[in-house]
């Protein structure tokens, strides 16, 4: 497939709904979606490793802020009389109290600090991100489950029919062997498929309680939620693939620009690194009172205070800040190599996506004629073998190839349905041919991160 063909070209952007599953007109399907994104236990954990990155943001951008404390103490102590303390206070015990308000503040003066902030604010993007991409990928489990569920149901229904087929089959065989037109040998052959068709129909049955049992640990819920899924009510037309998918879409993809934030991050971390090797200048400034003795606690004699700047300059430590230096350039090589395999498979899953929605369009319209022509010579079969015009094999070869041909309609046409949803997951959440934004998507996203 040409990249023009996979919208791998200059387009306009598209709109994106939030709640692209609604397009299926299933309000039973919008209310476990709903479910899952507010129970599922995996998403709970993106979500609090999100609040978890947030914490660490705000805790970096309050150590640039002035820090001020006090400090108050009351304590009875012997003062000794070879210390600094002369007599008469030296030898005796005394109550000592102090109390101090400190303030200090680092300039940041090479932006180490705000490099720190950055590199948090990053890594907290990213986490918004990937529960973002969770979200979007518990959306797109629970509709493909739902989506099987129906197929679950449409296996059943077909299951049944056939049943229904063979019991017709059992009747007129059964009446053709009273009227000596066939032999027990065909009764007993009309039996026995009776008897296979019925033990389908059981596993579908079964197949359909297993669908649900999926969906309902997908919602986060349990056995409260078996036999309470309704059968699916899908609008079929649903979620169409437009004629130009710009490579755009991709750029949207939560997991890619949470890559795109963590080389942020890493960029940051690096600086952080290098900026380690210079000075660091802080002012501190502290006022409060100190007394021996609690009479003149509260007077000016006992006011103390001072301010001062203090420098801190690495010099004995350098193999430590290389090694710290080298780890960040590592991490930043990682994150480009992780955003650059995000985007190289991306852009295959979306390639894929759109390969199989465009094959399996081919294939319904194909098997739309198969199954009309098995519909047909099934009728006739059946109108010759009533009327004595056909043996019995006649009517069951054309009831197989009807049930293989509808089979694999209902196949098709719901595997369909889950490679659009798995084209709209692939794209980062849904697309809408008509309507552009008004903003693009961020263009450092749509191609290969270099160093």
């Amino acid at each position: 497939m040409q990249p023009a063909a996979l919208g791998l070209v200059a387009a306009p952007p598209l709109a994106v709904s939030s709640t692209w599953w609604t397009a299926f007109g299933d309000s039973q399907l919008d209310d476990l979606v709903a479910q899952a994104l507010a129970g599922n236990p995996s998403l709970q954990v993106a979500l609090a490793r999100m609040r978890q990155a947030q914490a660490g943001l705000e805790s970096v951008r309050g150590s640039t802020y002035a820090q001020f404390g006090g400090d108050a103490d009351v304590r009875r102590q012997r003062l000794s009389e070879s210390y600094i303390i002369p007599p008469p206070w030296g030898g005796t015990t005394q109550s000592i109290a102090t109390a101090q308000a400190t303030l200090s503040w680092s300039l940041d003066f090479w932006g180490r600090q705000q490099l720190q902030v950055d590199q948090a604010h990053a890594l907290a993007a990213a986490a918004v991100l990937d529960a973002d991409a969770a979200r979007l990928a518990l959306a797109g489990s629970v509709t493909q489950a739902y989506i099987g569920l129906a197929r679950a149901w449409a296996l059943r229904d077909l299951a049944a029919d056939a049943v229904k087929q063979r019991e017709g089959v059992l009747a007129l065989t059964a009446t053709r062997v009273t009227s000596g037109l066939e032999s027990q040998a065909a009764a007993r052959q009309a039996e026995a498929l009776l008897a296979l068709e019925r033990e389908n129909l059981a596993g579908a049955a079964a197949d359909v309680e297993l669908a649900e049992h999926g969906i309902a640990t997908l919602a986060g819920r349990g056995v409260d939620l078996y036999g309470q899924i309704a059968r699916p009510q899908l609008q079929p037309d649903a979620l169409t693939l437009p004629d130009s998918l710009p490579a755009d879409l991709l750029a949207r993809r939560p997991d890619i620009r949470a890559a795109r934030a963590r080389i942020d991050a890493a960029m940051a971390g690096r600086e952080v690194a290098r900026k380690a090797w210079y000075p660091d200048i802080d002012l501190a400034g502290f006022a409060g009172i100190a007394t021996i003795g609690l009479s003149s606690l509260f007077s000016t004699e006992a006011l103390t205070y001072g301010a001062g700047a203090a420098i801190h300059l690495p010099m004995f430590n350098v193999s430590q800040l290389r090694a710290t230096y080298a780890g960040a350039t590592a991490d930043l090589d990682a994150a480009v190599a992780d955003y650059n395999a995000g985007v190289v498979g991306a852009v295959r899953q979306a390639a894929d996506a759109v390969t199989r929605v465009r094959s399996l369009q081919e294939q319904a319209h194909a098997q739309g004629a198969a199954l009309t022509a098995a519909e047909a010579s099934l009728r006739l079969a059946q109108s010759r073998y009533r009327n004595g015009l056909s043996p019995q094999l006649a009517v069951l070869d054309a009831e197989a190839v009807w049930l293989r041909a509808k089979h694999q309609q209902v196949l098709v046409h719901s595997e369909l349905v889950d490679q659009r949803i798995a084209l709209l997951v692939a794209l980062g959440g849904g697309f809408a041919a008509d309507t552009p934004t008004g903003a693009t998507a961020a263009s450092s996203s749509q191609g290969m991160a270099h160093e």
